[in-house]
């Protein structure tokens, strides 16, 4: 082990010297410093292994399997690292296709966000809207100029209909009905997430279904439909 230990710390000495001499002409040997300083790395770190296979005094069999399972290990999180946002996508894919509204959010290498929803069998797209952490089951409607509550889910969402004043006329499916305005802190979709976004809470027994509007997705940057699929684009 001896021996083996020193040859590394020479690996190790020898490259440092070498980047050093060398480091204003850029180059070592023919490789940039950086190719250089990985390979010296490599190098110092092998003998290091090999040493502590040596000391091990195990066989080389046992000792091969052990080393083969850690590789297999450091290349699977590695891989997980590299591929993390792919997997993240393919997470929300399966949650999609489980829970009907959920959203699958995806992050493009530039920061961008796009979230598709999932047309449901009578033809509405569904959207889970989070409100100031309370998770609302929302019909997309492009037709509402504002998004609106039914007083329960606001009443989940932490707004008290009966302190409300039900001042406001809006148009529903039931006829004209009254609603009054509230502001969520937080409103999302998915990693859409707007804040302090004016809802309207519907009086109670007048709206069956909550219904996001185009005051949140007219802040998109954009969205459309393809076949089954709704994507917005943040």
């Amino acid at each position: 082990m001896g021996r083996i230990f020193w040859i590394a710390v020479a690996i190790l000495g020898g490259g440092l010297i070498l980047l050093v001499i060398n480091d204003s002409s850029g180059q070592v040997l023919g490789l940039d410093t950086g190719q250089f300083g990985s390979l010296v790395y490599l190098g110092a770190l092998g003998a290091l292994v090999a040493s502590g296979i040596v000391a091990s005094n195990r066989r080389f069999g046992d000792t091969a399997r052990t080393l083969a399972v850690w590789l297999l290990v450091i290349l699977v999180l590695m891989a997980g690292y590299q591929y993390r946002y792919e997997l993240q996508d393919v997470a929300s894919r399966v949650s999609g296709g489980l829970v009907p509204g959920s959203p699958l959010s995806i992050v493009d290498g530039d920061g961008h966000t796009t979230v598709t929803l999932q047309k449901r069998l009578d033809g509405h797209f569904q959207a889970e809207l989070d409100v100031d952490g309370t998770p609302v089951s929302t019909i997309v409607d492009t037709g509402a100029t504002s998004t609106v509550l039914t007083a329960e889910d606001a009443a989940r969402a932490g707004f008290d209909p009966a302190s409300l004043n039900f001042t406001i006329p809006v148009s529903t499916a039931n006829g004209t009905a009254h609603a009054a305005r509230v502001v969520a802190k937080t409103a999302s979709v998915g990693r859409i997430e707007r804040r302090n976004l004016p809802i309207l809470v519907a009086e109670p027994g007048r709206l069956d279904q909550s219904l996001l509007g185009m005051n949140f997705v007219g802040t998109l940057t954009g969205f459309d439909v393809r076949g089954d699929r709704l994507i917005l684009r943040d």
